[in-house]
């Protein structure tokens, strides 16, 4: 191909012949690029292989958040204490329980409370409060001879109704309806009915969604907005009923028991994990290695949870208490792509794996005295183990009670399960969407410590906020970035600029990759101001300067005609749910993908300051859309960045993420990736924009771009206006520029502010 023609031939991340490799020049200082291939691809594929280790390596790492004390049962509580406050910040176990005396009783004149008998107990239809406006629903069954020998909350997997766990419906084999089981042991046990994983949540007409997700994906998009998660939600559901037998019990000796299948069983572990006032706990069907969470459907994706938590280390938390994990088969399910999260809901595996590690943890030490392993090469059915956790459980049980049992019979027709699945739902939604309505006054509580004396004073009381979004928002990797080891080709030319493609080391398996476009008429010794320009979701670096892209209008280059040096990265947003399932990874320690983008910036600008021709101090950063995100989180981070001009994205941003109700919701859209923990808590892009402060900030806004609306954009940016001129003074250094148009780059307000800022002379 002539060298001529190169610059016009659209980009597909490089895929060369040996021959031009050859006689591709690097830039001076550069060791020659020969990576053949699509090079985006590849940066995927070793960020991916990256994440897996640092999932790997996270169990032997988890050590290091623990301090036991072993000499006594109330000296081991009282030290993994700060541990059980991680869980509940993690699990969104914030809101406070309601008080109640009593489960209500759900009658109509029509159908009774009373839905059913079995041998030696009655099965009513109950609501109990839980936090806020949510309750709990489900069954209760109460011994009809005598107190019952104790209680227990019964919590069914996610596709198992509280009247199959009980033989009032279809569905479940009788030796698996553990809940009947207890009962007729004579305990009493209330069964919760749990967010199913029904694929019934598609955005409502006019709303312009393309998620087909599952109900439980559904609540945990917004929860997880607001710092909270559906398991937390359940968890709060299951404690309100501890709370109720705790108080009615009025007996020190009474014992409370939590059992649990499938999504019960996770639910019954990290109940048992966070409240000391149950005695026993039963998981059945979920107890294994969480190293593959990434892959289980979302709601299951806890924000740093591999860093301190694994299945063992939740069942060290029930010690010296009463815990027996049945090794069963657990439920299983495969969910498609199609705008929610792909995902494998697979059977337990390493649960003896990890039963090791918990008899390692405790060595000599005799507090798993009452853990017990229920395990068979045979038969992995659900419910087997039952007899030993009651016998073991609540001690004077005789084993004759698990004789034959007459089946349970209705007493009256029981209430439409689907409907109490919609009321349940609603409850949850309606509480995310209130979190989402108070959660400018908790970010305004949150950031009241910013010092805006001064803007010397100003600098540094922001020191202490980013250090929180880089640790606990972003997610931080504690390791040094490696030597450049930088490799270049020269790639494009015109009459006004050559480009050429760098690559620079990061991580073992990450590196960064973009182009750099260097003006012709640069004299040497000449310093010029760089801008970062960041493509959007899926893009590639030639979309923003070559073929006049509809959205980016080769900003680039028409930037790098004005005399600026233009570094066009590869950010990793691109393949999909490629990318996408790296979220779910990295999630998984704490971390997210601007984990990684992070420090390939940090790279990119130390590099480029190192180039002989760039004023160190004077290299911005400009991003449109999904480049517009990353102009509010990296140049937060990477303070080397000048000023940062966010094109195409900005927005109230926590709105747009949990809203239910707005038509620009990501609520409703395939970016399953893109919720962020507890940004409702803590940094919408105000806030995030008072971490880039004082330095240049604008936004460049179109009328019709469907990213957000006019009266949300200027809302939020209200407040950084006020930041910047009403109380730092400083007004003259940002700026928001509304354009008639879409999804675009607009290039006028925004190269204006970029010479003013920069100090270069228009051409």
């Amino acid at each position: 191909m002539p060298r001529s023609l190169v610059f016009m031939v659209p980009f597909v991340s490089i895929a060369i012949t040996s021959a031009m490799v050859q006689s591709a020049e690097p830039y001076r200082g550069t060791q020659p690029l020969t990576v053949e291939g699509d090079i985006a691809s590849q940066m995927i594929d070793g960020v991916d292989r990256f994440l897996l280790r640092e999932i790997e390596q996270s169990v032997e790492q988890r050590a290091r958040h623990w301090n036991r004390d072993f000499s006594s049962p109330e000296a081991y509580n009282k030290s993994i204490e700060p541990n059980r406050q991680r869980l509940a910040h993690i699990l969104g176990v914030r809101d406070a329980r309601v008080p109640f005396d009593a489960p209500e009783l759900i009658a109509t004149t029509d159908s009774p409370a009373l839905v059913g008998k079995g041998d030696g107990f009655d099965i009513f239809a109950v609501r109990w409060p839980a936090f806020g406006n949510v309750h709990g629903e489900g069954l209760l069954l109460v011994p009809t001879d005598g107190k019952p020998i104790g209680d227990v909350v019964a919590i069914p997997d996610a596709d198992q109704t509280p009247e199959q766990i009980v033989g009032l419906a279809e569905g479940v084999p009788a030796e698996s309806q553990f809940a009947r089981r207890m009962a007729e042991a004579g305990c009493r046990v209330i069964v919760p009915t749990l967010i199913s994983r029904e694929r019934s949540r598609r955005a409502p007409p006019g709303l312009g969604g393309r998620a087909n997700m599952t109900n439980r994906e559904y609540i945990y998009r917004s929860a997880f907005e607001m710092g909270r998660h559906l398991i937390g939600y359940e968890v709060q559901k299951v404690l309100a009923c501890v709370d109720w037998f705790e108080k009615d019990a009025g007996d020190a000796n009474a014992k409370i028991g939590v059992a649990g299948y499938g999504e019960g069983g996770m639910l019954a572990l990290h109940a048992g994990a966070l409240d000391v006032r149950i005695d026993s706990v039963f998981v059945s069907g979920y107890f294994g290695s969480r190293q593959r969470n990434w892959s289980a459907p979302l709601a299951r994706n806890v924000y740093g949870l591999l860093s301190e938590f694994g299945d063992a280390e939740l069942a060290t938390m029930i010690a010296p208490r009463a815990l027996m994990v049945e090794n069963s088969d657990g439920p299983t399910l495969t969910l498609p792509s199609e705008g929610g999260a792909p995902a494998e809901l697979v059977s337990p595996v390493g649960a003896e794996t990890e039963w090791k590690r918990i008899r390692a943890t405790f060595g000599d030490a005799d507090l798993d005295a009452s853990f017990h392993f229920a395990n068979s090469d045979t038969d992995r059915s659900p419910g087997n183990a039952i007899e030993p956790y009651v016998l073991f459980s609540f001690r004077h049980v005789s084993e004759d009670v698990f004789s034959d049992h007459d089946p349970v019979r209705p007493a009256a027709t029981s209430g439409d399960s689907a409907t109490r699945q919609q009321r349940q739902l609603d409850e949850l939604d309606r509480h995310n969407q209130w979190l989402l309505r108070e959660s400018p006054f908790v970010r305004k509580e949150f950031m009241n410590k910013l010092d805006t004396s001064s803007v010397e004073a100003y600098e540094k009381s922001a020191e202490a906020y980013r250090d929180i979004f880089r640790n606990e928002t972003i997610g931080h990797f504690d390791q040094d970035l490696l030597p450049f080891n930088a490799r270049s080709r020269k790639s494009w030319e015109t009459e006004k600029w050559t480009g050429y493609e760098v690559m620079l080391d990061v991580f073992p398996d990450v590196f960064a990759y973009g182009v750099l476009l260097v003006p012709k008429d640069l004299k040497e010794g000449e310093k010029r101001p760089v801008v970062v320009c960041q493509h959007g979701l899926e893009g590639r670096p030639t979309d923003i300067f070559l073929n006049d892209h509809r959205a980016y209008h080769d900003f680039a280059a028409k930037l790098c005609e004005r005399g600026f040096i233009t570094f066009s990265p590869q950010n990793i947003y691109i393949f999909k749910d490629r990318f996408r399932t790296l979220q779910r990874k990295a999630n998984s320690v704490g971390k997210t993908l601007f984990s990684v983008m992070v420090p390939q910036h940090q790279q990119i600008v130390d590099w480029l300051q190192t180039q002989p021709n760039v004023d160190p101090d004077r290299i911005a950063f400009y991003g449109l859309s999904y480049g517009g995100k990353s102009a509010m989180r990296l140049p937060a981070l990477v303070t080397d960045y000048c000023l940062s001009i966010c094109s195409a994205d900005f927005n109230e941003w926590v709105l747009k993420n949990a809203s239910t109700r707005h038509n620009f919701s990501y609520m409703w859209t395939g970016e399953y990736e893109i919720f962020e923990f507890d940004l409702g808590s803590t940094f919408n892009y105000a806030e995030m924009a008072a971490l880039i402060c004082p330095r240049p900030f604008m936004v460049e806004r179109g009328h019709f771009d469907g990213v957000g609306e006019d009266e949300w954009v200027a809302y939020e940016f209200a407040k950084v206006r006020h930041l910047y001129q009403a109380k730092l003074g400083i007004g003259d250094r940002t700026e928001i520029e509304w354009f008639v148009g879409p999804h675009t780059i607009n290039g006028k307000g925004t190269y204006e502010f970029l010479h003013k800022h920069l100090d270069w002379p228009k051409r």
